[in-house]
């Protein structure tokens, strides 16, 4: 293997690492998505039985308000591209079980894709490691000593 041929997969290696850092990274938007989502299935699900309406609205920096709902069977759905949509609470539950088995999916071929970048990369690193012991065998080979020979 010469020296060309190494750093051709040097830098294969160093694209394929930064390919699975943007898929990792996708794959930890759509847990968080994820997440979300059951979260949100949680609250419209105790808000459908509450007796009052009353839930804690999170406002940021850990900070939460107790609210009262006024319309606890109205919900308001970010259907994408900035669309909402008015759902029943049931039909938003609905809603959000279908994009989270969606999100799962695509998680599931993101992770798939990972694990073949994943691989390839260790086939690379094997073949660079292959490559620099055959070099340091061959420069053995013209000075067995390892002596200086200038």
């Amino acid at each position: 293997m010469d020296q060309r041929e190494l750093e051709e997969l040097q830098y294969y290696l160093k694209e394929y690492g930064q390919q699975a850092e943007i898929f990792a990274s996708q794959l930890d938007l759509m847990e968080n998505g994820r997440m979300e989502a059951l979260a949100a299935i949680e609250t419209l699900g105790e808000l459908a039985i509450s007796e009052d309406g009353t839930v804690l609205l999170q406002v940021g920096g850990g900070a939460s308000l107790r609210a009262k709902v006024l319309e606890p069977e109205k919900v308001l759905l970010n259907i994408g591209a900035e669309v909402i949509v008015e759902r029943s609470n049931a039909d938003a539950i609905e809603y959000l079980k279908d994009r989270i088995t969606e999100m799962e999916a695509s998680q599931k071929k993101v992770a798939e894709t990972l694990n073949r970048l994943r691989s390839q990369m260790n086939d690379i690193a094997k073949r660079i490691e292959q490559g620099y012991q055959q070099a340091m065998a061959a420069e053995q080979g013209r000075n067995p000593l390892g002596l200086n020979q200038d």
